[in-house]
């Protein structure tokens, strides 16, 4: 089994918070679809002929994408990989670029997991955030979705905004509760280095934020979820019973998956790369690679293959980040037992210290201590 993420880079106008590659304009798109379809095509034995069970349209925007643009991409991804009939495809979407034919169409598609970047049902949050939308908005959208028979929604919030104080991070929740959505990815605000917040905190000109608060409302978060039965499958996410996002848990797993578009990363099971993170560069990259022209040229910006070290270290990672935790008798297997013995003695005092928990061969992380994930990895890493 294996995945594809595909990066389409455009918005209408970029957060001041985001830290991902994308572009405040649409002018280059139809040079940009010519290129992703010439880069699929180049690299479709990438994965080797695996069967592909999930794919994921994210951005960027990607409802930004017409649907006779998204037909056509369609129709090259299946040209050139096998795609599964029942896999979950994914499609991220803003409220604002959101209408009732758009939905249709999309489902018509073969889209049936829809990931739509809320962030807030509040106006004073997302004015700070520098959203497109409005509160009316968020509510609409997920109404369109649901008539235009969308079943598996997920939609994204962000905590820890000072505009927000915890009785209007609960009403967040109950709205989203209330709305009966069955999956929730919930961040905390955070300063990326290049994004416009945190020059604008920088110079006074936007209200810094706290990290007391961030914590405030995880816990928030965490215990309203369970109260209301959500399984809190990884730190940033949760889903009603078996509503879990199929393309993102295999990240978790280390299941193999093809990036396509600027800055997209893929991952083989033995090495990963990634693509340059410039729409010009990629598109006369997807060019060259069109013509057959004799360059080094190309699309990937930069590959390592990944030493027996370094997998065991991504293994830890990721898989500590969710509820399924590190299985030694895995480490065992895959990597040898001199991993899954230094997995294990690294982890004693952390047990001690009751920040890891085992049972039998699973290490996995108390529930009080989700937030500090990576430092913690970091304590068993090789």
């Amino acid at each position: 089994m294996s995945g594809l993420y595909l990066h389409i880079p455009f918005c209408l106008s970029k957060c001041a918070y985001c830290g991902f590659y994308s572009i405040p304009s649409t002018k280059r798109k139809a040079d940009f679809l010519e290129a992703l379809k010439h880069e699929l095509v180049s690299r479709k034995d990438y994965l080797h002929g695996e069967k592909v069970e999930t794919v994921y349209f994210g951005g960027g925007t990607p409802s930004l994408l017409h649907l006779e643009e998204i037909e056509d991409i369609h129709k090259t991804l299946h040209d050139c990989f096998e795609i599964d009939p029942e896999a979950e495809v994914s499609f991220e979407a803003n409220p604002d670029t959101l209408s009732l034919e758009y939905l249709s169409g999309l489902r018509s598609l073969g889209v049936n997991r829809l990931s739509i970047g809320i962030q807030s049902f509040f106006d004073n949050d997302l004015r700070y955030l520098s959203r497109k939308h409005d509160s009316s908005h968020a509510r609409q959208c997920l109404d369109l979705a649901k008539e235009a028979g969308f079943e598996n929604i997920s939609i994204d919030l962000i905590y820890g905004l000072p505009t927000s104080d915890a009785d209007q991070w609960n009403r967040n929740l109950d709205l989203f509760f209330e709305l009966d959505i069955p999956h929730l990815s919930a961040y905390a605000l955070t300063l990326e280095p290049n994004a416009v917040l945190t020059k604008q905190i920088e110079m006074g000109k936007a209200m810094p934020i706290n990290e007391e608060d961030s914590i405030r409302d995880y816990e928030i978060l965490c215990h309203r979820a369970a109260e209301h039965g959500y399984e809190h499958y990884e730190i940033s996410n949760f889903s009603q019973l078996g509503m879990h996002s199929r393309h993102n848990t295999s990240y978790w797993f280390g299941i193999p998956y093809a990036g396509f578009g600027p800055s997209a990363h893929s991952y083989d099971g033995k090495s990963r790369q990634w693509n340059v993170s410039s729409l010009e560069r990629y598109v006369e990259a997807s060019s060259v690679i069109a013509r057959s022209v004799a360059t080094r040229q190309s699309t990937v910006a930069e590959k390592e293959i990944l030493s027996p070290e370094q997998q065991y270290d991504e293994y830890v990672m990721l898989r500590l980040r969710s509820m399924w935790g590190i299985d030694l008798n895995d480490i065992k297997r895959e990597m040898g037992e001199r991993f899954s013995y230094h997995c294990e003695q690294k982890a004693q005092p952390l047990i001690a210290q009751g920040r890891l928990s085992q049972n039998k061969e699973i290490l996995y992380l108390n529930d009080d201590q989700m937030l500090f994930a990576d430092g913690i990895a970091e304590e068993l890493f090789w």
